[in-house]
């Protein structure tokens, strides 16, 4: 299942996952979210808006199939090549609350498992 039309809402999705992995959406991890989404769209997007779609798209999702969203997105975005940026705000991002989780530093490995 590919809930995504394209590479940088996906690149957001997982921005928001990594977000939550310690089962919390701490204000700092947002704002760092909304800082890397300059990055992903255009200036003219509403940042706050498609960040706060994304999450709910996230709490929607039935968590048991989390694993098989991330693996089919990831194989269905292949041809998009990652960048050293998107693994740093990947990092930013669970370590903007100031500590990084055990949970938080496992749903990293398993991105960057995933999506090489």
């Amino acid at each position: 299942m590919v809930l995504h039309s394209s590479f940088p809402d996906f690149v957001l999705f997982l921005y928001v996952h990594l977000s939550n992995a310690d089962s919390s959406y701490d204000p700092k991890e947002l704002a760092a979210i909304k800082d890397k989404m300059r990055v992903l769209f255009p200036e003219s997007t509403d940042f706050e808006k498609k960040l706060y779609q994304t999450i709910r798209e996230y709490n929607a999702l039935d968590k048991s199939n989390l694993d098989e969203v991330l693996q089919r997105s990831a194989e269905h975005f292949k041809k998009e090549k990652p960048s050293k940026d998107i693994y740093d705000a990947f990092q930013d991002i669970i370590a903007a609350d100031g500590k990084i989780e055990p949970t938080e530093a496992k749903a990293l490995d398993t991105l960057r498992q995933i999506i090489g």
